[in-house]
């Protein structure tokens, strides 16, 4: 998927993010643009985890979307 591909998806999947993470702004989903690595720090930071529990509920959540 290339990256316009990845952002059209990104916009369709919002949505889906914020159910899965309520503390998720509006402003990060805009500023996340469909990147893994910042929606994984995003993660982190909302919710204090460790940067490999945050990939690791990011990947189980992308298996679910198909996003990257």
């Amino acid at each position: 998927m290339n990256s316009d591909q990845i952002k059209g998806k990104w916009n369709q999947l919002k949505g889906e993010a914020k159910k899965q993470w309520g503390k998720v702004t509006d402003d990060d989903l805009l500023k996340i643009e469909g990147n893994r690595d910042k929606f994984v720090g995003v993660i982190q930071e909302r919710y204090g985890k460790e940067k490999a529990d945050a990939e690791r509920e990011v990947d189980t959540w992308n298996k679910q979307h198909k996003l990257w």
